[in-house]
């Protein structure tokens, strides 16, 4: 990867540069080189397979830069880009593209401007994260597959079904999922700051979804941290415990049930659908479905939600955003009330000059600037990373649910009763708009049937899907687990620490048709 110090050096020469052009009144630049390393898994007992993927590497540098142009017209604001260029060169061409796509922005202010303090955390990345290469990777690799067939070979329930240790492969035993790395650098200088800053930040992520496939059954397993963990291997394992936990999985009606929503679900549940109504960007368009609810209750007294990128030794932390400002805590949600909005430089700013400011926050947008700071302008993309491409958007970094007194799994359960327990929903998403709150879930793994307070039956993989209202659905929560789990969606690197949570009266709908013919012909039967 391009060193800090070159990144620097080509942010300052950059700088130097747009300094001498008599259109610019400010500029920015940002340089990033991102380094994506994947291994995939790929285990199938029964047909041909490599089981280990060999490793993939992307590789992307360049520079983005902002410029606020004096015209005719007025102040134009742009920005534009360079690939795999750091060169003065590649500064030009950046900048022409930015005087190209300029636009009169009435709501543009200035470009982000120092803090009045620096960032907290310095060295917290992990440099043996950062040195990995593919050979070391496709260890984690192997040893994550390996965990899982341990498990598959070990297991009493499978060998009963097989007949013998012969037979195994004829279950069906599948292993699928990624070992990634992703390593990241970045400098950042502007008209405004003193000096160029640098960060540089890394993150593990291990996923792994495990079947039997004659059972219908399927596991998943996954583990995050932002140094070199041997224990990201056991990801394999917990996937393959998991499928074996679901065999002889059953379907339930159509109805409404009391749940308890695993780690996963309630991250899916927070990022896709959630999230989007806590932005300033969504109060500024007027989309929140908490438009002038500032200080207002509008969750259980029970639930708290923070975002904190600045927390030493998590996988998500950050010294610095992609505005060179500080990461820092912006408390969400406290006891019930909204307390603060996630935001960049440029939401902050047009929020703070707005006319019909308190109308739409519910509360004087100055009396609020600190719940509104901007903590949280990064240059996200697929796959994750800090990019040099794009203007900052507003991201969260270690997004976290929490109560004042958790509780155990049991206590969950009982707090349910009857009901189901949701381990993994997938394809996520909000219906008929962000301001309804409505969404839908696929209910796909390691998921149960709760009767008297225990966990009855496993509950078969596709077989019904959530649909029901996030705003109810914060309203309605029972109790919460006192053990947040790190989750991550696949495309990105920040983190969700969630813990089991317990809600009443969520409408579960069943899914019609069974794969159980399919496997039927395939037995013979």
């Amino acid at each position: 990867m391009i060193p800090l110090a070159q990144l620097r050096r080509s942010v300052r020469d950059a700088l130097g540069y747009l300094r001498g052009q008599p259109d610019v009144t400010e500029a920015e630049v940002f340089a990033a080189d991102n380094n994506n390393l994947t291994v995939r898994l790929n285990y199938t007992s029964h047909i041909p397979s490599n089981g280990v993927e060999e490793p993939k590497s992307l590789e992307a540098f360049g520079l983005g830069v902002r410029v606020a142009l004096a015209t005719p017209q007025g102040t134009k604001s742009g920005f534009g880009s360079e690939t795999a260029d750091l060169s003065l060169g590649g500064v030009q061409r950046a900048l022409e593209k930015a005087r190209k796509g300029a636009v009169l922005d009435q709501e543009f202010i200035s470009l982000p401007t120092p803090a009045l303090h620096g960032p907290t955390l310095r060295g917290y990345h992990d440099p043996a994260l950062m040195r990995a290469t593919g050979n070391g990777l496709v260890k984690l690799g192997w040893r994550t597959l390996e965990g899982a067939l341990d498990v598959f070979n070990s297991s009493e329930e499978l060998l009963d079904l097989a007949g013998s240790p012969e037979q195994l492969p004829r279950q069906g035993l599948i292993l699928g999922g990624d070992v990634m790395i992703l390593q990241e650098r970045m400098a950042i200088g502007s008209f405004h700051f003193h000096r160029v800053q640098t960060d540089e930040s890394t993150i593990l992520r291990s996923f792994a979804t495990a079947m039997v496939e004659r059972q219908e059954a399927k596991g998943t397993g996954f583990y995050i941290s932002g140094c070199m963990d041997a224990a990201a291997t056991a990801a394999g394992a917990e996937a393959a415990r998991n499928a074996i936990g679901g065999m002889g999985g059953v379907r339930v009606p159509t109805g409404v049930y009391n749940v308890v929503l695993g780690p996963q679900a309630v991250a899916e549940i927070l990022e896709w659908v959630l999230l989007p109504g806590l932005e300033l960007s969504s109060f500024y368009a007027g989309v929140s479905p908490f438009m002038g609810k500032m200080g207002a209750l509008i969750a259980s007294p029970l639930l708290h939600l923070y975002d904190d990128g600045s927390l030493p030794g998590l996988a998500a932390s950050k010294a610095i955003t992609d505005e060179g400002l500080p990461t820092g805590r912006t408390q969400l949600i406290e006891n019930g009330e909204l307390k603060g909005l996630l935001s960049n430089y440029y939401e902050c700013q047009r929020m703070l000059r707005d006319p019909a400011g308190e109308r739409k926050l519910g509360a004087p947008p100055e009396r609020v600037k600190e719940a509104i700071a901007p903590r949280n302008g990064f240059r996200t993309g697929g796959g994750g990373g800090r990019n040099f491409d794009a203007p900052p958007g507003t991201t969260p970094t270690n997004l976290f649910l929490s109560t004042g007194e958790g509780k155990t799994t049991q206590e969950l359960l009982e707090a349910v009763g009857d009901g189901l327990y949701i381990g993994r929903l997938w394809y996520t998403y909000p219906v008929n708009g962000i301001t309804a709150g409505d969404f839908s879930g696929t209910v796909v793994a390691d998921s149960f049937v709760i009767k008297g307070g225990r966990l009855a039956a496993p509950l078969r993989p596709n077989a019904v899907r959530l649909n029901d209202n996030v705003l109810s659905l914060i309203r309605n929560v029972l109790a919460i687990g006192k053990e947040p789990r790190g989750t991550v969606r696949w495309d990105s690197d920040q983190v969700t620490w969630a813990p089991e949570v317990a809600v009443k009266g969520l409408r579960v709908e069943e899914i019609g048709g069974s794969m159980e013919g399919v496997y039927a012909s395939q037995r013979g039967g």
